[in-house]
């Protein structure tokens, strides 16, 4: 069997990453004066995207025949969570999501999009054994697309109660932050500081044609007409590493790609140069599940 090469962070991996500790911010202004700037920095830190986009839409049935749809989701946090039965980390925080749902009940609904190949069958006896008492749907390309792509497994985007898309996490992530994340939203007391960023990408791939800067990207010499005919180019044209996103999308969703790197300095150095470009590279059409990861 054929599994997907959507990336799966292990537990080791994670830690090493520091994904069990909350961000720390270093200096954050304030109206409210010198004494609201007096920051603890052992505070966790919340991150909300600013103007959250609603939530892509839902029609599906879940893996007992079931409808699921966004019509339920109004007044209740939701966390839409990308997974499979074969991934570690997965199986890892079933019993936290679980846990999470006993104790929040109806104020959280929690939607598991499941990226198995080998159809309904093995999941529904998974979810049987693991007794998962949420809505089970198994992902499809349409549904992938429609939340930008999904990098890693587990995925979760996490939505507000106005049906908005405030965050992602990719690879495991710990139950308390998650706590803190849910009791925010439903404007319960928290212990961490809430902050909040733009969309360039780290939501909705789409967005990373909103990003002025790109990881691993420097764009130092270029004028600021360069600069922007650059990002035009590596938000048009489409990387060559086999990942079917642009040049830009790659940079946000793989730092680690050397093709992208590559193609970006190639850019950069025409546009310094004044050099004209070769034939555009135009993003691949998606493959199909199971054999490349599925990004938008």
């Amino acid at each position: 069997m054929i599994r997907p090469t959507i990336p799966v962070l292990a537990l080791s991996a994670v830690a090493a990453l520091g994904l069990f500790c909350e961000p720390r911010a270093a200096v954050r202004s304030s109206a409210a004066g010198p004494a609201a700037q007096r920051l603890d920095f052992n505070q966790p830190v919340i991150r909300f995207v600013k103007d959250p986009e609603p939530a892509p839409p839902l029609d599906a049935k879940d893996i007992f025949g079931n409808p699921v749809t966004k019509d339920s989701w109004a007044g209740k946090v939701v966390m839409v969570n990308f997974w499979a039965t074969w991934c570690p980390p997965c199986r890892y925080e079933i019993p936290e999501l679980l846990q999470l749902k006993q104790e929040y009940g109806d104020k959280l609904e929690i939607i598991g999009i499941s990226e198995d190949d080998d159809g309904p069958d093995e999941v529904i006896k998974f979810v049987l054994e693991k007794n998962m008492g949420y809505p089970i749907v198994m992902a499809t390309r349409e549904i992938v697309r429609s939340y930008g792509g999904v990098p890693a497994l587990p995925t979760t985007f996490l939505i507000n109660t106005e049906g908005r898309v405030v965050t992602k996490h990719s690879g495991l992530y710990p139950k308390d932050a998650y706590d803190q994340e849910i009791r925010a939203l439903l404007g319960m007391p928290i212990y961490s500081r809430v902050e909040t960023f733009a969309d360039t990408g780290q939501l909705f791939l789409k967005n990373a044609a909103n990003a002025t800067e790109l990881p691993g990207v420097s764009f130092k010499g270029l004028s600021a007409d360069q600069k922007k005919r650059a990002l035009r180019r590596m938000n048009s044209e489409g990387c060559t590493c086999g990942c079917n996103l642009t040049v830009s999308q790659c940079r946000v969703n793989d730092t680690g790609c050397p093709v992208s790197v590559d193609l970006a300095e190639q850019i950069i150095k025409d546009e310094a140069s004044g050099a004209k470009p070769g034939p555009a590279q135009p993003p691949a059409q998606p493959p199909a599940q199971g054999t490349k990861p599925i990004s938008e």
